[in-house]
């Protein structure tokens, strides 16, 4: 296909409005109980009826985020809004903590075990505040803003499985989603917390998890940054350095920081020679640093979120620096991603894919798939081809 840049932005547009919001908003709705059922086959129809926080805050994210940034559809913000007072309901135990998964009616299925429900809370109920101007979603933001920082050095709290002091490690998802977190709550905020921990993020990603030698994002380091010789120690998580990357350019490109967004771009195209798989495209889901066996009996699948996160990373890299290899790589991944993960027939994106290339799960939605990353990415997407091609004119 011809890679110009207005047919790429109504390529983006026309999904997002006219494939993928249409998907959602047609099968995921449960208008009896509240919230969304996100365990849809390729069709649409559900196949489990559980609702898992993360997802169910991250669909009114997404819903408010459409309401706030392109228009008020009175159908998006109902969309939010059923989730919304759903969460608000049923999301949090009595110290505030947020669950990982509900029954179908809201009673608590899996105890809240890591930071990340408190994390996608805060992003979905900052961008509905916004949406529908109700003060109390503010509260509930902030206060899971709060438990996030409170944890943020323990996130998985008495629920982790690891014996303490042995081998302390920390996790790259904790400082990259926090950085993306507190962008998300900036009017929530008061400047000083924004940029400290803004600053704070920004360096212990590009300090402590960037391996300058490698030009690789590790997922797990010791708390000095230091390597551990152990699988978790060299798990390279190919989507997540990449999405990481894309955050930070994001904050740099607010600080004007030049040095930071090719540096951070640099790390992309380095992940992306690192993790591309020669033989039969894509990019493989975990990898070891050193090249031994993988933990993850899954690491050679094709997923659709690291290809979204790649395209978004590229393209925002492509506007901000002008870098010819990131138009290089923008164009190899989106023919694989479009030829592979898109579904014209029935609509949204497939989630897994075998090594191959080939469908390996018939679905749209599940425990870990949902209605987040395929509209974020062809929304961001949008936007970036959009600026590029007002720029070329």
């Amino acid at each position: 296909m011809g890679y110009n840049l207005n047919a790429l932005a109504e390529l983006y547009k026309n999904t997002l409005l006219g494939d993928v919001l249409p998907f959602w908003e047609k099968h995921s709705l449960d208008w009896e109980y509240g919230g969304y059922f996100t365990c849809l086959d390729r069709e649409g129809k559900v196949y489990d009826p559980d609702k898992f926080i993360w997802l169910q805050n991250r669909q009114v994210w997404t819903f408010s985020m459409l309401c706030n940034q392109l228009e008020k559809r009175e159908n998006w913000l109902n969309i939010a809004r059923n989730g919304a007072n759903f969460l608000a309901q049923h999301g949090r135990d009595a110290s505030g903590n947020w669950y990982f998964a509900l029954t179908r009616a809201g009673e608590p299925l899996v105890q809240p075990y890591n930071i990340f429900s408190d994390c996608f809370a805060a992003m979905a109920f900052s961008q509905y505040a916004l949406a529908s101007g109700e003060d109390w979603a503010k509260d509930v933001a902030i206060q899971a803003y709060n438990n996030v920082l409170r944890r943020k050095d323990h996130p998985k709290g008495n629920y982790t499985k690891t014996y303490p002091g042995t081998r302390p490690m920390k996790s790259l998802a904790v400082p990259m989603i926090l950085a993306n977190l507190t962008l998300e709550m900036e009017w929530l905020l008061s400047s000083e917390i924004l940029e400290n921990v803004l600053a704070a993020t920004v360096q212990e990603v590009m300090t402590d998890f960037l391996d300058q030698e490698k030009g690789l994002m590790y997922e797990s380091v010791a708390p000095d940054g230091s390597h551990i010789d152990c699988f978790e120690g060299r798990l390279i998580n190919p989507g997540h350095g990449i999405e990481a990357m894309w955050f930070i350019m994001d904050i740099a490109r607010r600080q004007n920081d030049t040095k930071t967004i090719n540096q951070a771009v640099d790390v992309v195209l380095n992940i992306l020679n690192f993790a591309w798989d020669d033989e039969y495209g894509g990019l493989y889901y975990f990898m070891d640093a050193d090249g031994h066996p993988p933990q993850q009996l899954e690491w050679d699948q094709k997923l659709w979120w690291v290809h979204l996160e790649s395209l978004v990373a590229l393209v925002m890299g492509y506007r901000l620096t002008g870098r010819k290899a990131c138009w290089q790589w923008y164009q190899k991944v989106h023919d694989y991603a479009w030829s592979h993960f898109a579904d014209p027939e029935f609509g949204e994106w497939f989630g897994y894919l075998n090594r191959r290339g080939e469908v390996l799960l018939n679905l749209k939605g599940g425990k870990w798939k949902g209605c987040f990353h395929v509209p974020r990415a062809m929304y961001l997407c949008w936007q970036q081809f959009e600026a590029l091609s007002s720029q070329s004119v």
